[in-house]
């Protein structure tokens, strides 16, 4: 059985036509945890952006791990010194 637009099989998937859909949402919750629950979205943001790497294999996967990785950081150090003052 193929599908109506191509000569695929129906169950046959294709890679890389889900575009960086996890990897935006991983760079988005990245810059968020350089302000906002840093704990929370920091690790949400790297672990969508593993996903997005080793699993997805999306292209902007590893600009979202080191965002992600900066944000978490840069966020615990943040909050750090704004506690600190």
């Amino acid at each position: 059985m193929t599908t109506q637009y191509d000569n695929r099989p129906a169950d046959q998937q294709t890679r890389g036509t889900n575009g960086n859909v996890m990897s935006i949402i991983a760079i988005v919750l990245g810059v968020i945890s350089l302000v906002f629950f840093p704990i929370v979205f920091g690790v949400i943001a790297l672990v969508l952006a593993a996903i997005a790497k080793f699993v997805r294999h999306e292209r902007l996967a590893t600009v979202a791990l080191v965002v992600s990785a900066a944000g978490l950081v840069g966020g615990l150090i943040l909050g750090a010194v704004v506690a600190g003052a």
